[in-house]
């Protein structure tokens, strides 16, 4: 096997970090002059990281953070890809891995029961349950699971108080899904704190389901596209790049209808944000396009340079 080939892999880890500062600078100098692109969160509660690099390059990626982190359990999604569907590397310390905005969260200790997607379909077909698709509202409009609650948030840390308005009872049957597993994680434990009995989560979330169940009629049950936070902006059912595109004025996916739309400027906005952002803005938006198509034009490298196999 080409051990040089592109591959994006995904994972999340709550564990207790003591020094998350003292991981990233470890982390720093060992990605430094090597092709990675994609993000390292770090915080107190544990890690969360998307990275694109070598097939090669990643293997020993992990086992140096499996070292630092002194933990070889982790749950890593990979796939094969054409790109590094990401325009840097980046090591960030945050208060949080996923942003809630509540008080700290012993989420191990309190996070609700995982479900495999070879059972998923089988447990959605029950009566009375609560299915809730714990993303954004723009998230769930591009796909979602048949029959799920769209809390309509704007923000992970709008959850909390759209869960009120759902008529959610303390004993009902909570199933809950996400992009990846780890906004499902942190939720859970959220509601068990709060006196939610029956919580399950989709192991793995939306990516694991579709990577067990492509290819077969078991992903029936998912309508649309999953909108993922890189470069290829979604991935349809067969986890291949998908038919949204995205703007990056303000970074929110757009289909090809809305691009012949007169907001949609390349590089400065669309329909969602021609109205919201300000003529420096989009000025300042501008004269980066500019720059970035002279220079695919004549060739030379700039840091939002497509990099293939």
């Amino acid at each position: 096997m080409n051990k040089n080939k592109l591959k994006i892999i995904s994972f999340y880890k709550f564990i207790q970090i003591s020094k998350p500062e003292k991981i990233k600078s470890a982390l720093d100098s060992f990605i430094r002059d090597k092709m990675f692109r994609g993000t390292i969160l770090l915080a107190n509660e544990g890690i969360n990281a998307s990275i694109s690099g070598s097939e090669n390059d990643l293997k020993n990626l992990i086992r140096k953070i499996k070292i630092l982190l002194k933990n070889k359990d982790f749950n890593i999604k990979e796939n094969f890809i054409d790109f590094l569907p990401f325009n840097k590397i980046k090591v960030r310390v945050k208060k949080e891995i996923v942003s809630l905005g509540k008080k700290e969260l012993d989420v191990p200790k309190y996070t609700g029961q995982f479900i495999s997607p070879d059972n998923w379909n089988n447990l959605l077909k029950k009566k009375n349950i609560k299915l809730i698709d714990t993303r954004n509202e723009y998230e769930f409009n591009i796909g979602h699971f048949q029959n799920a609650i769209n809390p309509k948030t704007k923000s992970f840390r709008d959850f909390p108080n759209k869960l009120n308005q759902l008529g959610i009872k303390k004993n009902d049957e909570i199933i809950i899904y996400c992009t990846g597993g780890i906004r499902c994680e942190k939720i859970s434990a959220f509601l068990k704190i709060e006196g939610y009995q029956k919580i399950m989560q989709l192991e793995g979330g939306i990516l694991n389901f579709l990577e067990v169940t492509k290819n077969t009629k078991n992903n029936e049950i998912w309508k649309g596209e999953c909108f993922v936070f890189d470069n290829r902006v979604t991935v349809n059912k067969n986890l291949e790049k998908g038919n949204y595109e995205q703007c990056h004025g303000c970074r929110h996916p757009i289909t090809a209808n809305e691009k012949k739309l007169y907001s949609y400027i390349k590089g400065v906005s669309c329909k969602y944000c021609f109205n919201k952002r300000s003529e420096d803005q989009k000025k300042s938006s501008k004269i980066r396009q500019d720059q970035i198509d002279k220079a695919e034009e004549n060739n030379v490298e700039h840091s939002f340079k497509k990099i293939s196999n």
